[in-house]
């Protein structure tokens, strides 16, 4: 709405068609990202006039060109994750790929760093996922009909490592654009006070969270159990299926615990620091990190990087140490309503989660990464703890469970409760400044396309010519 109600009249048509596109560039993968052979099939078949000019040149811009056939794999991308396709014609679907292409180019000209590493990391991770979908890379290498896993790997490293390209230059134009209050200001006072858009209610939520305590006797059977295992994959048995059929870790669990990491991969420390002090071939003793306890095995290591697997396990919470729990944060509750003591300071002294505890408990929005939470966007999960709340009142103890089985109990308070209105630039500074420089983003796109169209070999053949485009890429 707001986009509609304002930035046609500020920067014209240009820059909200632009606005379109750049989106658009977050929400579909790039054109030659993989799309099922059959699915392109289906869509000959259906299109019998495509047939000849499926596998066309139709553009090139500097060292990259574009097939005929990348329109249709964008349409088909778009359409698998839900999408509309309806309004957006093959010559937008043309230029957005243009965009791409471009991205890339001038990514190679600027000598930004894209390493094969880095790129092989990514393919791994996909990969990964891609074999726990269809069941085997066999099946993944028919499925996309490829001669082989090498010939497949070298086609799926190119199309990952020109869209890491393409990211990276998106990313260092827009990280070059900065704001000044004084430009806010002035974004503020542009739009028609009839066109001022409206914010709906946001929450500013805390909360007190208490971990139930888990007995020594419990992690000792945690460790004995990782030392067996240690012990009989030592003496022959499959690690890969022992995490199969044993690690708590879900995100791994599905590929027998597989790993590849360098040390700027976001694990925890504890978990780093294990896996690059292991030489390859060798079995750690069991270890503890935040999520449980773990044993890794080190397969390879390739110079900076290690592929490792490793098997999680989490001790158990008695039924005891749940009660406890509970009764504590009551407790705590009680001293709140009480007014023994304020949520803040409670959360401060209290609550065994350390993201929120120094912020006074505190929420953070990942979205926006402040902390005012819009009620319509909420996580739906939060949502429905806090959405009858009243400012200032106390939900009774939750019991929240995570991924892995672990159990905790919590307590949620509303601090503040800001009421559905217009926008209004002192309450609002974070998310005006936030449209202003998104704003000023686009239009430093837009003049970074103008200058690089005039300097790049590009050309585009046949009735694509026809197209009017956005951008000036038949340098008119």
């Amino acid at each position: 709405m707001l986009l509609k109600s304002f930035q046609i009249k500020a920067v014209g048509f240009k820059i909200v068609l632009l606005i379109f596109l750049f989106l658009l560039s977050n929400s579909i993968i790039l054109a030659q990202e993989i799309i099922p052979e059959t699915a392109l099939e289906t869509l000959v078949k259906n299109n019998p006039t495509q047939k000849q000019k499926l596998d066309g040149v139709i553009a090139k811009v500097g060292d990259y060109i574009v097939l005929d056939s990348d329109i249709d794999k964008s349409y088909l991308e778009i359409s698998s994750q839900g999408g509309s396709i309806k309004d957006i014609s093959r010559c937008q679907m043309l230029g957005k790929l243009l965009e791409d292409k471009l991205y890339a180019h001038q990514a190679v000209q600027d000598s930004l760093k894209v390493t094969d590493a880095e790129v092989k990391s990514m393919m791994e991770e996909r990969l990964n996922y891609m074999v726990e979908q269809i069941g085997s890379m066999d099946k993944v290498v028919k499925y996309y009909k490829k001669n082989s896993e090498e010939d497949f790997r070298s086609y799926f490293f190119d199309i990952l490592k020109e869209q890491k390209l393409t990211s990276e230059m998106q990313k260092k134009i827009v990280d070059e654009v900065e704001i000044t209050p004084e430009e806010v200001r002035n974004f503020f006072k542009k739009i028609p006070t009839a066109d001022l858009p409206a914010f709906g209610v946001e929450l500013e939520v805390a909360q007190i969270v208490i971990v139930p305590k888990i007995s020594e006797s419990e992690k000792q059977k945690v460790i004995d159990k990782l030392i067996e295992f240690k012990k009989e994959i030592q003496e022959g048995s499959s690690f890969a299926t022992k995490a199969v059929l044993y690690s708590q870790d879900p995100g791994s669990r599905a590929t027998g615990g597989f790993y590849k990491m360098n040390r700027k991969t976001p694990f925890v420390k504890e978990f780093k620091d294990v896996a690059f002090s292991l030489a390859e071939g060798e079995i750690s003793a069991p270890f503890e990190t935040d999520f449980g306890y773990h044993i890794i095995y080190i397969e390879k290591i390739k110079g900076q990087e290690v592929e490792l697997r490793h098997i999680l396990l989490s001790p158990a919470i008695t039924d005891a140490a749940l009660k406890e729990a509970k009764e504590k944060i009551t407790l705590i509750k009680k001293r709140i309503i009480d007014k023994e003591i304020t949520f803040s300071e409670a959360a401060r002294t209290t609550s065994d989660e350390k993201e929120t505890r120094a912020n006074g408990g505190a929420l953070i929005n990942p979205k926006t990464q402040d902390t005012h939470f819009e009620l319509t966007k909420m996580d739906p999960s939060l949502y429905g703890q806090v959405s009858n709340l009243k400012e200032g009142e106390i939900t009774a103890p939750l019991i929240d469970e995570d991924q892995s089985g672990k159990k905790k109990y919590k307590i949620i308070t509303i601090t503040n409760r800001i009421d559905e209105h217009t926008a209004n630039y002192a309450k609002d500074y974070t998310k005006i400044k936030e449209l202003a420089l998104k704003e000023k983003q686009i239009k430093a796109i837009g003049k970074w396309f103008d200058e690089k169209i005039k300097e790049t070999y590009i050309k585009i053949i046949g009735e694509y010519r026809d197209c009017s485009f956005t951008n000036n890429w038949l340098k008119k």
